[in-house]
Protein backbone atom coordinates (compact mmCIF):
# COMPACT_ATOMS: atom_id res chain seq x y z
CA UNK A 1 0.00 0.00 0.00
CA UNK A 2 1.23 3.51 -0.69
CA UNK A 3 0.56 7.22 -0.83
CA UNK A 4 -0.29 8.48 -4.31
CA UNK A 5 -0.01 11.98 -5.73
CA UNK A 6 -2.60 12.88 -8.34
CA UNK A 7 -1.85 15.72 -10.74
CA UNK A 8 -1.86 16.63 -14.43
CA UNK A 9 -0.05 19.15 -16.69
CA UNK A 10 -3.44 20.69 -17.55
CA UNK A 11 -3.57 22.10 -14.01
CA UNK A 12 -0.62 24.35 -14.87
CA UNK A 13 -2.30 25.72 -17.99
CA UNK A 14 -5.06 27.50 -16.08
CA UNK A 15 -3.92 30.98 -15.10
CA UNK A 16 -5.57 34.30 -14.35
CA UNK A 17 -2.83 36.76 -15.29
CA UNK A 18 0.84 37.21 -14.43
CA UNK A 19 -0.11 39.26 -11.37
CA UNK A 20 -2.35 36.61 -9.85
CA UNK A 21 -1.03 34.73 -6.77
CA UNK A 22 -2.97 31.56 -7.63
CA UNK A 23 -0.51 30.71 -10.38
CA UNK A 24 0.94 27.65 -12.13
CA UNK A 25 4.17 28.29 -10.22
CA UNK A 26 2.46 26.88 -7.13
CA UNK A 27 2.47 23.36 -8.54
CA UNK A 28 6.01 23.73 -9.79
CA UNK A 29 7.12 24.80 -6.31
CA UNK A 30 5.59 21.65 -4.85
CA UNK A 31 7.27 19.46 -7.44
CA UNK A 32 10.63 21.12 -6.80
CA UNK A 33 10.39 20.63 -3.04
CA UNK A 34 9.41 16.98 -3.45
CA UNK A 35 12.57 16.46 -5.49
CA UNK A 36 14.72 18.34 -2.96
CA UNK A 37 13.26 16.22 -0.16
CA UNK A 38 13.84 13.08 -2.26
CA UNK A 39 10.20 12.13 -1.95
CA UNK A 40 9.37 12.07 -5.65
CA UNK A 41 10.60 8.50 -6.04
CA UNK A 42 8.92 7.26 -2.87
CA UNK A 43 5.37 8.31 -3.73
CA UNK A 44 3.23 6.86 -6.47
CA UNK A 45 2.45 9.36 -9.22
CA UNK A 46 -0.97 9.10 -10.84
CA UNK A 47 -2.47 11.13 -13.68
CA UNK A 48 -5.67 13.01 -12.85
CA UNK A 49 -8.50 12.01 -15.20
CA UNK A 50 -11.13 14.39 -16.50
CA UNK A 51 -14.14 14.59 -14.21
CA UNK A 52 -17.47 13.67 -15.73
CA UNK A 53 -20.05 16.47 -15.64
CA UNK A 54 -22.42 14.15 -13.80
CA UNK A 55 -19.92 14.08 -10.93
CA UNK A 56 -19.78 17.88 -10.86
CA UNK A 57 -23.57 17.90 -10.72
CA UNK A 58 -23.55 15.94 -7.46
CA UNK A 59 -22.54 19.21 -5.77
CA UNK A 60 -23.12 22.01 -8.28
CA UNK A 61 -26.13 23.35 -10.12
CA UNK A 62 -26.35 23.24 -13.90
CA UNK A 63 -25.84 27.01 -13.96
CA UNK A 64 -22.68 26.82 -11.85
CA UNK A 65 -21.23 24.29 -14.27
CA UNK A 66 -22.29 26.35 -17.29
CA UNK A 67 -20.60 29.48 -15.94
CA UNK A 68 -17.27 27.73 -16.45
CA UNK A 69 -18.00 25.42 -19.39
CA UNK A 70 -19.75 28.00 -21.58
CA UNK A 71 -17.44 30.98 -21.05
CA UNK A 72 -14.03 29.62 -21.98
CA UNK A 73 -12.32 32.51 -23.80
CA UNK A 74 -10.05 32.43 -26.80
CA UNK A 75 -6.31 31.90 -26.20
CA UNK A 76 -4.72 34.99 -24.65
CA UNK A 77 -8.03 36.31 -23.31
CA UNK A 78 -9.70 36.14 -19.89
CA UNK A 79 -13.32 35.85 -18.82
CA UNK A 80 -13.94 37.48 -15.41
CA UNK A 81 -16.15 35.64 -12.91
CA UNK A 82 -15.53 37.95 -9.97
CA UNK A 83 -12.85 40.41 -8.89
CA UNK A 84 -10.53 37.58 -7.86
CA UNK A 85 -11.41 34.85 -10.32
CA UNK A 86 -11.28 34.51 -14.08
CA UNK A 87 -11.07 31.90 -16.82
CA UNK A 88 -8.51 31.44 -19.53
CA UNK A 89 -8.65 29.12 -22.52
CA UNK A 90 -7.57 26.11 -20.43
CA UNK A 91 -9.58 26.68 -17.24
CA UNK A 92 -12.42 24.28 -18.00
CA UNK A 93 -9.97 21.47 -18.72
CA UNK A 94 -7.93 22.24 -15.60
CA UNK A 95 -11.06 22.35 -13.44
CA UNK A 96 -12.14 18.95 -14.75
CA UNK A 97 -8.69 17.55 -13.94
CA UNK A 98 -8.76 19.00 -10.41
CA UNK A 99 -12.16 17.53 -9.63
CA UNK A 100 -11.26 14.34 -11.49
CA UNK A 101 -8.18 13.87 -9.30
CA UNK A 102 -10.29 14.08 -6.14
CA UNK A 103 -12.86 11.60 -7.50
CA UNK A 104 -10.23 9.15 -8.75
CA UNK A 105 -8.31 9.35 -5.47
CA UNK A 106 -11.51 8.65 -3.56
CA UNK A 107 -12.24 5.59 -5.67
CA UNK A 108 -8.69 4.27 -5.32
CA UNK A 109 -8.51 4.75 -1.55
CA UNK A 110 -11.90 3.13 -0.96
CA UNK A 111 -10.94 0.23 -3.27
CA UNK A 112 -7.80 -0.31 -1.19
CA UNK A 113 -5.44 0.30 -4.12
CA UNK A 114 -3.58 2.95 -2.09
CA UNK A 115 -3.52 3.94 1.56
CA UNK A 116 -4.14 7.64 0.99
CA UNK A 117 -3.69 10.32 -1.63
CA UNK A 118 -2.70 13.94 -2.15
CA UNK A 119 -4.16 15.84 -5.11
CA UNK A 120 -1.64 18.44 -6.30
CA UNK A 121 -4.17 20.28 -8.42
CA UNK A 122 -5.46 23.70 -9.27
CA UNK A 123 -7.78 25.55 -9.45
CA UNK A 124 -8.55 25.05 -5.76
CA UNK A 125 -12.09 24.46 -4.61
CA UNK A 126 -13.28 25.25 -1.09
CA UNK A 127 -14.80 28.66 -1.88
CA UNK A 128 -16.81 27.32 -4.83
CA UNK A 129 -20.45 27.38 -3.78
CA UNK A 130 -23.05 24.94 -5.11
CA UNK A 131 -24.52 27.73 -7.24
CA UNK A 132 -21.42 29.68 -8.33
CA UNK A 133 -17.63 29.78 -8.52
CA UNK A 134 -15.79 32.32 -6.37
CA UNK A 135 -12.51 33.18 -4.69
CA UNK A 136 -10.00 31.55 -7.09
CA UNK A 137 -12.20 28.40 -7.08
CA UNK A 138 -14.27 27.01 -9.97
CA UNK A 139 -15.63 23.71 -8.64
CA UNK A 140 -15.44 22.38 -5.09
CA UNK A 141 -13.08 19.44 -5.55
CA UNK A 142 -13.39 18.10 -2.01
CA UNK A 143 -17.18 18.46 -1.91
CA UNK A 144 -17.52 16.60 -5.21
CA UNK A 145 -15.31 13.79 -3.88
CA UNK A 146 -17.25 13.61 -0.63
CA UNK A 147 -20.49 13.29 -2.60
CA UNK A 148 -18.86 10.43 -4.51
CA UNK A 149 -17.94 8.66 -1.27
CA UNK A 150 -21.46 9.06 0.08
CA UNK A 151 -23.64 8.58 -2.97
CA UNK A 152 -21.65 6.02 -4.99
CA UNK A 153 -19.67 4.12 -2.37
CA UNK A 154 -22.38 4.26 0.28
CA UNK A 155 -20.34 5.63 3.16
CA UNK A 156 -22.49 6.93 6.00
CA UNK A 157 -20.12 9.33 7.77
CA UNK A 158 -17.40 11.42 6.14
CA UNK A 159 -15.28 14.17 7.70
CA UNK A 160 -13.66 17.18 6.06
CA UNK A 161 -10.68 18.89 7.71
CA UNK A 162 -9.97 22.35 6.27
CA UNK A 163 -6.78 24.05 7.49
CA UNK A 164 -6.67 26.83 4.88
CA UNK A 165 -6.40 30.33 6.35
CA UNK A 166 -9.70 31.27 4.68
CA UNK A 167 -13.07 29.86 5.65
CA UNK A 168 -14.21 27.14 3.26
CA UNK A 169 -17.57 28.77 2.79
CA UNK A 170 -18.48 26.74 -0.28
CA UNK A 171 -17.82 23.47 1.52
CA UNK A 172 -19.74 24.57 4.61
CA UNK A 173 -22.69 25.59 2.45
CA UNK A 174 -22.61 22.29 0.59
CA UNK A 175 -22.97 20.18 3.73
CA UNK A 176 -24.52 22.42 6.36
CA UNK A 177 -27.76 20.42 6.35
CA UNK A 178 -26.19 17.00 5.75
CA UNK A 179 -25.79 14.96 8.97
CA UNK A 180 -23.52 12.50 7.13
CA UNK A 181 -20.71 15.07 6.88
CA UNK A 182 -18.62 16.64 9.63
CA UNK A 183 -16.63 19.73 8.66
CA UNK A 184 -13.90 20.93 11.03
CA UNK A 185 -11.78 23.97 10.30
CA UNK A 186 -10.08 27.05 11.62
CA UNK A 187 -9.95 30.29 9.71
CA UNK A 188 -8.72 33.82 10.24
CA UNK A 189 -11.54 36.20 11.15
CA UNK A 190 -12.38 38.79 10.03
CA UNK A 191 -10.96 37.89 6.62
CA UNK A 192 -12.05 36.80 3.16
CA UNK A 193 -14.72 35.59 2.40
CA UNK A 194 -16.03 37.75 5.29
CA UNK A 195 -18.56 35.25 6.58
CA UNK A 196 -20.07 35.79 9.99
CA UNK A 197 -19.04 32.98 12.36
CA UNK A 198 -21.74 30.36 12.68
CA UNK A 199 -22.68 28.33 15.76
CA UNK A 200 -20.50 25.30 16.32
CA UNK A 201 -22.57 22.13 16.08
CA UNK A 202 -21.90 18.40 16.12
CA UNK A 203 -21.16 18.48 12.38
CA UNK A 204 -19.94 22.05 11.80
CA UNK A 205 -16.85 22.80 13.89
CA UNK A 206 -15.54 25.86 12.04
CA UNK A 207 -13.57 27.98 14.48
CA UNK A 208 -12.57 31.60 13.81
CA UNK A 209 -9.15 32.74 15.06
CA UNK A 210 -7.61 36.23 15.15
CA UNK A 211 -4.80 37.43 12.92
CA UNK A 212 -1.27 36.37 13.88
CA UNK A 213 -2.45 33.23 15.70
CA UNK A 214 0.33 30.66 15.81
CA UNK A 215 0.75 26.96 16.26
CA UNK A 216 0.02 27.04 19.99
CA UNK A 217 -3.47 28.44 19.34
CA UNK A 218 -4.20 26.02 16.52
CA UNK A 219 -2.95 22.93 18.35
CA UNK A 220 -5.13 23.74 21.37
CA UNK A 221 -8.11 24.28 19.06
CA UNK A 222 -7.52 20.91 17.39
CA UNK A 223 -7.25 19.12 20.73
CA UNK A 224 -10.17 20.87 22.40
CA UNK A 225 -12.64 21.11 19.52
CA UNK A 226 -11.75 19.10 16.43
CA UNK A 227 -10.69 15.84 18.04
CA UNK A 228 -13.67 15.45 20.40
CA UNK A 229 -16.04 16.09 17.49
CA UNK A 230 -14.22 13.59 15.28
CA UNK A 231 -14.24 10.89 17.95
CA UNK A 232 -17.94 11.42 18.56
CA UNK A 233 -18.67 11.31 14.81
CA UNK A 234 -16.44 8.29 13.99
CA UNK A 235 -15.90 9.08 10.29
CA UNK A 236 -15.50 6.29 7.77
CA UNK A 237 -13.27 8.47 5.56
CA UNK A 238 -11.51 11.80 5.96
CA UNK A 239 -10.77 14.51 3.41
CA UNK A 240 -8.33 17.38 3.83
CA UNK A 241 -8.90 20.76 2.24
CA UNK A 242 -5.18 21.37 2.47
CA UNK A 243 -4.44 25.07 2.20
CA UNK A 244 -1.01 26.18 3.38
CA UNK A 245 -1.57 29.94 3.44
CA UNK A 246 -1.72 30.06 7.25
CA UNK A 247 2.09 29.70 7.21
CA UNK A 248 3.94 32.58 8.84
CA UNK A 249 5.87 33.25 5.61
CA UNK A 250 2.70 33.68 3.55
CA UNK A 251 2.01 37.41 3.47
CA UNK A 252 -1.51 36.87 2.14
CA UNK A 253 -2.62 34.86 5.16
CA UNK A 254 -1.65 36.69 8.34
CA UNK A 255 -1.39 33.63 10.60
CA UNK A 256 1.82 32.11 11.95
CA UNK A 257 1.96 28.35 11.41
CA UNK A 258 5.14 26.51 10.43
CA UNK A 259 5.80 23.17 8.75
CA UNK A 260 5.82 21.32 12.08
CA UNK A 261 2.27 22.49 12.76
CA UNK A 262 1.01 21.02 9.48
CA UNK A 263 2.81 17.76 10.23
CA UNK A 264 1.32 17.66 13.73
CA UNK A 265 -2.23 18.28 12.48
CA UNK A 266 -1.79 15.57 9.87
CA UNK A 267 -0.61 13.15 12.55
CA UNK A 268 -3.65 13.85 14.72
CA UNK A 269 -6.07 13.30 11.85
CA UNK A 270 -4.26 10.17 10.65
CA UNK A 271 -4.70 8.68 14.11
CA UNK A 272 -8.45 9.28 13.88
CA UNK A 273 -8.52 7.81 10.37
CA UNK A 274 -6.72 4.68 11.55
CA UNK A 275 -9.15 4.27 14.44
CA UNK A 276 -12.43 4.68 12.56
CA UNK A 277 -11.80 4.91 8.79
CA UNK A 278 -9.33 2.14 7.91
CA UNK A 279 -6.79 4.94 7.42
CA UNK A 280 -8.68 6.29 4.40
CA UNK A 281 -7.65 9.88 3.61
CA UNK A 282 -7.76 12.03 0.49
CA UNK A 283 -6.07 15.44 0.67
CA UNK A 284 -6.66 18.18 -1.92
CA UNK A 285 -4.56 21.31 -2.35
CA UNK A 286 -6.30 24.58 -1.60
CA UNK A 287 -4.36 27.81 -0.88
CA UNK A 288 -0.73 28.67 -0.23
CA UNK A 289 0.88 31.54 -2.11
CA UNK A 290 4.39 31.94 -0.76
CA UNK A 291 6.06 29.40 -3.03
CA UNK A 292 8.84 28.28 -0.72
CA UNK A 293 6.68 27.75 2.38
CA UNK A 294 3.99 26.12 0.24
CA UNK A 295 6.40 23.51 -1.09
CA UNK A 296 7.99 22.87 2.31
CA UNK A 297 4.61 22.54 4.02
CA UNK A 298 3.30 20.08 1.42
CA UNK A 299 6.43 18.00 1.97
CA UNK A 300 5.77 18.00 5.74
CA UNK A 301 2.15 16.96 5.14
CA UNK A 302 3.13 14.20 2.71
CA UNK A 303 5.89 12.79 4.91
CA UNK A 304 3.28 12.11 7.56
CA UNK A 305 0.71 10.73 5.12
CA UNK A 306 3.34 8.36 3.68
CA UNK A 307 4.69 7.54 7.15
CA UNK A 308 8.16 8.70 6.14
CA UNK A 309 8.68 11.17 8.97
Amino acid sequence: MSTAIYSHPDCKRHEMGDWHPESPARLQAIEDQLILARLDGLLESRSAPLCDEAELARNHTANAIAIVRDHVPEPGEYYPIDGDTSLNHYSWQAALRAAGAAVAATDAVIAGEISNAFCAVRPPGHHARPKEPMGFCLFNNVAIAVRRALDVHGLERVAIIDFDVHHGNGTAESFRADPRVLMASFYRHPFYPYCDPEPITATQVNVPVPAYSGGDVIRKLVQDQWLPALHAFQPQMIFFSAGFDAHRDDDMGGLALVEADYAWMTQQIMAVARQYAQGRIVSCLEGGYDLSSLGRSVVAHLKVLAELD
